[in-house]
């Protein structure tokens, strides 16, 4: 590669496909767990307008980049959705994107279909398939954006030029939505995350499966929600297949991956990629809340945990 650049396609928040070059990334092993840790900081978000052709503006930050956990980790983007100001309807071809809203409410478009969803809550766009978010009450609502792809280092969007104000809403979504809700969470003893720990461990960690593998097209595997307890420490995790994305939601403790320690709080996004091992232990007296993007390292991969042949027990 000339003068350590590589050459990647490229689509913008906008949705203009665009050939750039950028300057290689830098590699985990060169950065410290605690530099790899991105911190949600508004005072360095930028002003977008019409994104996607929607509705007013919106405050815009990227936390982690292309490839920070494998290779069909495309990027997880943050941000602030003003009252009157959204996202505008655009479909994604190669690519799987799940909006997030962690407080008010939005209204909520996949494919021409709008509901009105309450947060925190997730909502997925499929491969193939359009949406939108429109914010349509008198409060600004905290968003986040997970994406991956279907072809390594690729991304893509189409702008339907519709910024859904005014749209019809159903009484029930017709699309894939979650509410974070922890009392959904349940035990992790034996529920998928990772091997049989100590009673400490055990009655310590919670986890619910928001969207598992079927749910998604791409090589994107599964999105956990997790609950630490005070004083609890997970069981160590092993990424020789999936990547993770853990975006903090609340509380405070601290993450360790392979020898390394560091702090994780409310509203940090940590990548681990893979081969690491990670783990978390909450320092606070309240619960440690995570959400985690799980994307196998490729579509081979992903069909083996579906099938069970790389499912965690």
């Amino acid at each position: 590669m000339t003068n350590g650049l590589r050459t990647v396609l490229l689509a913008t928040l906008v949705g203009v496909a665009t050939i750039v070059a950028v300057p290689m990334a830098q590699t985990a092993a060169q950065e410290s767990l605690a530099q790899r840790i991105v911190h949600t900081d508004s005072s360095t978000y930028r002003p977008l307008t019409a994104v996607h052709a929607g509705a007013g503006d919106m405050a815009f930050a990227g936390l982690l980049d292309r490839g920070a956990i494998g290779p069909h980790f495309n990027f997880l983007h943050r941000g602030a959705i003003p009252a009157g100001s959204g996202i505008g309807h655009h479909f994604h071809n190669t690519v799987e994107e799940m909006f997030v809203i962690l407080d008010g409410e939005a209204q909520f478009t996949i494919d021409g279909r709008t509901a009105l969803i309450e947060g925190p809550a997730a909502v997925i766009c499929r491969m193939g398939h359009s949406h939108a978010i429109y914010n349509s009450s008198s409060q600004t609502i905290q968003w986040m954006n997970f994406q991956a792809s279907s072809i390594a280092g690729v991304s893509d969007a189409f702008d339907l030029g519709d910024d859904r104000v005014g749209a019809a809403l159903d009484p029930v979504p017709s699309f894939m939505a979650v509410t974070l809700d922890r009392a959904e969470i349940r035990l992790a003893d034996r529920a998928g995350r990772a091997a049989p720990a100590g009673p400490a461990e055990r009655s310590g960690a919670q986890f619910r499966r928001v969207f598992g593998p079927p749910a998604f097209s791409s090589a994107w595997a599964y999105v956990d929600h997790v609950l630490v307890a005070p004083g609890a420490t997970t069981a160590a995790l092993t990424h020789d297949a999936i990547g993770e994305a853990y975006y903090v939601l609340a509380g405070t403790g601290t993450v360790s991956v392979g020898s390394e320690t560091a702090p994780a709080t409310k509203w940090d996004a940590i990548p681990v990629g893979l081969n690491e091992t990670s783990s978390f232990s909450n320092t606070g007296s309240e619960p440690l809340e995570l959400l985690v993007m799980g994307v196998a390292k490729d579509m081979n991969t992903k069909i083996q945990f579906m099938s069970g042949g790389n499912r965690r027990p």
